[in-house]
């Protein structure tokens, strides 16, 4: 428990304030108008703070699009690591269909974060997803199913990407394109990993 010393002044309360808000507005800007559509002026006065003050907490707008960007990437690996160890343990054919909706299902739900992990880039970006934690994911339980023969004997890399485009490819399309007329959207999402993992299984 925190002793009166260690509590944040209201100056300190309110800088914490002040840069959430910040990131929070930055975040709706660059999801809609990309990177060179957000103007650093136009932000502060959206936030209602000065000029000078937002360059105080952030040096420019490549720093602040980075740390969304390492935001996102943060939320959105902690979601990944969110299943249930006995889900893991069992049928790893079973797993990754479920792994597979649940990772439409958190992108969809969090589009924004979904979109800076994924889709949004700005010039000059250094961050490297290479490899993925992600597909990292999806490589070990290919592998496991490979292993186990619930899988054809198929090139692993291959048949994860797949699985993964599949995945990314639906999330991207119903993010992008929320007024098409889809179909049932949880048969369309179920239809799509059903057949990529399908694919793999023996004849």
């Amino acid at each position: 428990m925190k002793s009166q010393a260690q509590l944040p002044t209201p100056r300190e309360r309110y800088r914490d304030v002040l840069r959430r808000a910040i990131l929070d507005a930055a975040r709706e800007e660059f999801v809609r108008y990309g990177y060179e559509g957000v103007s650093m002026r136009k932000l502060a006065e959206r936030v209602g703070c000065s000029h000078g003050n937002l360059y105080l907490h952030f040096k420019d707008r490549a720093a602040l699009f980075d740390c969304l960007f390492e935001e996102s990437y943060g939320q959105f690996a902690k979601a990944l690591e969110r299943v249930p160890e006995s889900v893991k343990r069992g049928d790893p054919v079973k797993f990754l269909r479920k792994a597979g909706r649940a990772y439409v299902e958190f992108g969809l739900a969090n589009a924004s974060v979904y979109e800076f992990v994924f889709m949004l880039r700005r010039p000059e970006q250094k961050h490297e997803l290479s490899p993925h934690f992600a597909y990292d994911r999806v490589r070990s339980l290919v592998q496991r199913c490979i292993d186990e023969k619930r899988f054809r004997q198929v090139d692993g890399d291959a048949a994860s990407q797949v699985l993964w485009a599949a995945a990314h490819g639906i999330t991207s399309l119903l993010i992008l394109r929320p007024s098409f007329s889809w179909a049932d959207r949880d048969k369309l999402i179920g239809q799509v990993i059903d057949a990529a993992v399908d694919s793999l299984l023996p004849a």
